[in-house]
C-alpha cells in the first residue's frame, strides 16, 4: 500500500475521530448560508445563479482553512509524534501529501454538502449549471491553495495559534494582492511589470475568473503551482528541522 495513502487514511480518520471535522463542516455551512441569504441578497438579486454564495468563499477560507491546517504539523511537533513518523519507512513528502489530501478532501466535503443551494437555485429558476460547476471547481482549487499556505505555516512552529495567525496574514496578502486598492498603491511608483506580477498572484482574481465560467489553463495552473510551491516550502522547512 502506498505510504501516502496510509498517511491519508490516518489523517482523514483523525479528523472524524474527534469533533474537529464535524464542527468545521457545521460552521462552514452555517456561515455560507448566512452570507448567501443575509448579506449576499440571494433572493433580492432576482437572478438564477450562485454568485452571492461564491463571492464570500475567499473570506470564509481566509479564517476557516488556516483553522483546519494549523494542526497538521504543529500538533505532531507539540506531541512529539513527528519523530515517530520520521522513523517510519516513508519520506517527508509522502507524509506531506497524505496530510494535504486528507484536509483537502474535508474541504471538498464541505462544498458537496452545500448542494441544497444548488437544488434551490434550480427550483427557483433556470441557472447555467456549467458556470456553477466551474465555480465549485474554482472554489475547491482556491481552498487547496489556502490549505497549502496553512500547512507551510504549521510546519514553521509547534504553536497552533501562531501557525493560524501566520496563515491568515499570508493568505490575506494573497487575497488582496490583485484588488484595486493595492494596485492603486503601486501605480504611482512601480513599473507595469511589477504591478502585473502582483495582480497575477491574487487568489481572488483567479477565482473570480473561474466563477464566471471561464476555466482557463492559466487560472487552473496558478492554483496547482501555488499548492506545489507552498507544499515544497513546507517540505524544506520540515527537512531543515530534521537536520537540526
Amino acid at each position: 500500500m502506498s505510504p501516502t495513502w496510509i498517511i491519508f487514511k490516518r489523517e482523514f480518520g483523525s479528523f472524524f475521530a474527534t469533533p474537529v471535522a464535524y464542527i468545521f463542516i457545521l460552521i462552514f455551512l452555517i456561515l455560507s448560508g448566512v452570507f448567501t441569504f443575509m448579506f449576499g441578497g440571494f433572493y433580492e438579486r432576482g437572478q438564477a445563479d450562485l454568485l452571492s454564495f461564491f463571492n464570500f468563499h475567499p473570506w470564509l477560507y481566509l479564517f476557516l482553512v488556516p483553522a483546519i491546517a494549523m494542526r497538521t504539523w504543529s500538533e505532531e511537533r507539540k506531541n512529539g509524534t513527528i519523530e515517530l513518523i520520521m522513523t517510519l519507512p516513508l519520506n517527508t513528502m509522502q507524509v506531506m501529501l497524505g496530510k494535504f489530501f486528507a484536509a483537502w478532501l474535508v474541504l471538498g466535503l464541505c462544498l458537496l454538502l452545500t448542494f441544497p443551494l444548488w437544488l434551490s437555485v434550480n427550483y427557483l429558476g433556470d441557472p447555467d449549471n456549467g458556470i456553477i460547476l466551474a465555480a465549485y471547481l474554482g472554489s475547491w482549487l482556491m481552498a487547496g491553495a489556502f490549505l497549502a499556505v496553512g500547512i507551510c505555516m504549521s510546519a514553521c512552529t509547534k504553536n497552533q495559534v501562531v501557525a493560524f495567525i501566520l496563515a491568515v496574514v499570508v493568505c490575506f496578502i494573497f487575497v488582496l494582492s490583485g484588488s484595486p486598492v493595492v494596485i492603486e498603491l503601486f501605480q504611482t511608483w512601480a513599473p507595469n511589470e511589477v504591478i502585473d506580477t502582483i495582480a497575477a498572484l491574487s487568489f481572488l482574481t483567479h477565482f473570480q475568473n473561474i466563477a464566471k465560467g471561464l476555466i482557463s489553463l492559466n487560472d487552473v495552473l496558478f492554483y496547482i503551482m501555488s499548492i506545489l510551491a507552498w507544499l515544497l516550502a513546507a517540505y524544506i522547512m520540515i527537512e531543515q528541522k530534521k537536520a537540526n
